[in-house]
């Protein structure tokens, strides 16, 4: 299983959802800075681990960019570290919420 190409049909997925929802923050993945392409990386082999809701991937994320020194911010700055989502799933707008539905799905499409 070719996890990279995984990882980039996911980024490019959640790239055109974010379009289709006024959000111009993401990447397509082959400009996609090398941070975000490690995290959609890592994102799919922990889902691929075990099943996995969207509420635990989310919550994986979050573990591993405070690590990286992420903190929340109203603003995505890769140079600050910091980030609208760093809060818990359930804090999350329903926007936010279903980019995690649609990676699972992308990853599961896989299996």
């Amino acid at each position: 299983m070719n996890i990279e190409l995984i990882a980039k049909i996911c980024n490019n997925v959640i790239y055109e959802y974010c379009k289709s929802q006024y959000n111009f923050s993401e990447t397509l993945w082959d400009i996609a800075p090398d941070w975000q392409k490690e995290s959609a990386i890592r994102g799919v082999k922990f889902a691929l681990e075990n099943e996995r809701t969207p509420e635990e991937m989310h919550e994986h994320w979050l573990v591993r960019m405070r690590e990286e020194g992420w903190v929340y911010g109203h603003i995505m700055d890769s140079e600050l570290k910091t980030h609208p989502c760093i809060k818990r799933y359930g804090e999350l707008p329903e926007y936010q919420r279903t980019k995690y539905k649609l990676f699972k799905s992308v990853v599961n499409s896989f299996l």
